[in-house]
């Protein structure tokens, strides 16, 4: 297992994290020994946005005893009132629903709460004037709660949200059907720009992304089902996620030991069985020509590591000082290239990375 820190936190969070979706379908006995093993691999970060309430029980069997080592994200806004899964903006639902969380879990405390799954302007109003945020404050006050996150889908709304009040964790569904403009339903919301803004935002603010929908739900998994009419597997969708500005863990769900296994897995596999260059055919127009650091076009005849260049310089045109300052503690920089051509012949998204070379040696100074 590798692991990024939560710069506004200083945690030490597992790449590959475990969402809650549809773990209550396995039962408990597979369920707990599915959790176990995930702690074994090195998993350390669980999103409790659960798809049934049943899964509480299941998550204080099996960590209970480990709790100290974990983090859990909770969200204040999901509701088992039916033991299913429901939302709510209703103040004594959702204090209820997280009161029954902590008892489930065996815990007393959370390390991220979230304000959860808003994707209207009027739901973060509705919000805020409810007093649902007054009461997670309160309990970070009280040291119920370490830190606060914030769930959605909106890119506008996630930036107004962090323009109001200090988040330090945001969840965000992240996959390139979504980035690409193929999606279809409201978790899909925001255009290529947008979507970038916020991924740079993050990254910029020290602010970590953990991320939902990494297999677009198994559309991706699928060639009936994508978008693209052509399947990825597992390690490509998970590569691409991490290879965004800003994301700290990736949270698919898991309900096995076969499946958890199968994604600590990932960092077995060769690069070829990882590689998403081929999303370079379904990229739409606004796509194309935009890095999207897959160091498909690596080795670079000159040693320059053009993904990370690229990311560096993006992340510096968002305002990132501290992203200048780390290219210009690279070894071989952009006033390296010597403009041969073989990263433009290789970028299976149309950049041209010889001109750009240039663009960025003349942005930095160099």
């Amino acid at each position: 297992m590798r692991y990024r820190i939560n710069r506004k936190t200083g945690d030490r969070i597992s790449e590959i994290g475990i969402g809650s979706s549809y773990m209550f379908n396995a039962g408990m006995e597979e369920a707990v020994k599915a959790l176990r093993r995930a702690v074994e691999g090195g998993v350390n970060y669980f999103d409790l946005a659960a798809g049934d309430g049943t899964s509480f029980p299941i998550y204080g069997e099996a960590l209970s005893d480990l709790r100290k080592d974990l983090f859990y994200q909770i969200h204040f806004g999901a509701d088992y009132s039916n033991v299913s899964y429901g939302w709510s903006l209703d103040l004594d639902t959702v204090k209820r629903s997280v009161e029954r969380q902590l008892k489930e879990l065996r815990t007393e405390y959370i390390d991220y709460g979230f304000i959860h799954c808003l994707d209207e302007h009027n739901d973060w109003d509705s919000y805020l004037k409810n007093g649902i945020f007054d009461h997670l404050m309160d309990l970070k006050e009280q040291g119920v709660v370490r830190h606060i996150g914030l769930s959605s889908h909106t890119p506008g709304l996630v930036q107004r949200i962090m323009d109001e009040v200090d988040i330090d964790m945001l969840m965000f569904s992240v996959n390139p059907v979504y980035d690409y403009g193929r999606g279809t339903t409201k978790a899909s919301r925001g255009t290529v720009d947008e979507r970038t803004a916020v991924y740079q935002r993050c990254e910029s603010e020290g602010v970590g992304i953990s991320v939902m929908k990494p297999f677009c739900g198994g559309q991706l998994l699928d060639a009936s089902l994508s978008p693209f009419g052509r399947e990825l597997n597992i390690y490509q969708c998970l590569r691409y996620v991490l290879d965004k500005p800003g994301v700290v863990t990736v949270l698919p769900g898991a309900q096995s030991v076969r499946e958890v296994e199968a994604l600590l897995a990932y960092y077995d596999q060769p690069d070829e069985v990882s590689d998403y260059s081929l999303l370079g055919s379904f990229a739409c127009d606004d796509a194309l020509g935009k890095c999207v650091y897959c160091n498909h076009c690596s080795p670079c005849p000159m040693g320059l590591d053009i993904a990370l260049i690229n990311k560096y310089y993006d992340l510096a045109l968002a305002g990132d000082e501290m992203a200048r300052q780390h290219y210009l503690g690279l070894e071989r920089k952009a006033s390296d290239c010597v403009g041969c051509g073989h990263c433009d012949s290789r970028c299976p998204f149309k950049v041209a990375q010889s001109g750009r070379m240039q663009k960025i040696k003349e942005y930095m100074g160099e």
